[in-house]
């Protein structure tokens, strides 16, 4: 995780857009295995899932794919949807 946050400081230090960022932070997230807790938040509606020693994917569609700790694959919208590492 400190790669990463060393490597976005870098980004953004050189002046790119902030929708190019978010596009690499998307990608960068695609790559890493790790422990996520996954949430989808729209209006009312609010779910949470725990992804563990696993990755979760994004596609150029706007969408997240992982499979949960339950082991149910899921697919969510990029735009109200948030990714934490733990």
């Amino acid at each position: 995780m400190k790669k990463m946050m060393l490597f976005a400081l870098l980004i953004l230090s050189t002046g790119c857009s902030q929708d190019w960022f978010n596009r690499l932070s998307r990608k960068a997230v695609e790559y890493m295995d790790g422990n996520y807790k996954v949430t989808y938040a729209n209006g009312n509606t609010e779910k949470t899932w725990i992804v563990k020693n696993s990755k979760v994917t994004s596609s150029e569609k706007g969408y997240y794919y992982f499979w949960d700790e339950n082991k149910h694959y899921v697919q969510t919208p990029m735009e109200n949807t948030f990714v934490e590492e733990f």
